[in-house]
């Protein structure tokens, strides 16, 4: 769905105003629907069963209701796949930036859900149009962007975009069951 500047949409049931940010449309939820500035770890480990060194997001921003979310992660040197990836050009693996813009839709579900890690778990199905554009090397803070483009039941996709300093480092569209535990 493209939107206009300033035309009211209906997503999924829920009133929507295109906004324009940095060339690229994005929507953003009305004022009266549950929106959720952000979340810690501590939380995120309540709703996902990742932990160190597999928990690939820090905290989550912007959450609009299941629709979409901004997982942030501060990239160390201290990470484990450094060691081996690669000795002396350290770069973080492509497949992990995809594994953070998982977590980042899965926990934004379970969140609006109400539930806990415990009480459901997240089956990747399919990953589509995966693109990675530049590394991300220790430093960096990675901003992974998703919005869901579909839910049928117990299935979501959502686009995710990797960014770091605005630019895209990779992205994809991501398919997950959630399953009860």
């Amino acid at each position: 769905m493209r939107a206009t500047a300033g035309s009211a949409r209906v997503l999924q049931g829920r009133a929507v105003q295109g906004a324009r940010n940095r060339g690229k449309w994005y929507m953003s939820i009305a004022e009266d629907s549950d929106h959720t500035e952000a979340i810690d770890v501590a939380r995120i480990m309540e709703l996902l069963p990742h932990r160190y060194p597999f928990l690939m997001i820090d905290r989550i921003i912007d959450m609009e209701g299941d629709v979409a979310a901004t997982g942030i992660k501060n990239v160390s040197i201290n990470e484990p796949y450094f060691v081996g990836h690669f000795p002396g050009n350290p770069v973080m693996p492509g497949v992990l930036l995809l594994e953070a813009m998982a977590q980042t839709a899965g926990a934004l579900v379970v969140h609006h859900s109400g539930s806990k890690a415990g009480d459901r778990r997240t089956y990747f199905l399919a990953i589509d149009k995966a693109r990675f554009r530049r590394p991300v090397v220790p430093g960096d803070t990675v901003m992974f962007h998703v919005r869901q483009l579909r839910k049928r039941g117990n299935v979501w996709k959502y686009k995710g975009e990797a960014r770091v300093g605005g630019q895209i480092v990779a992205e994809g569209e991501l398919t997950a069951m959630i399953a009860e535990a």
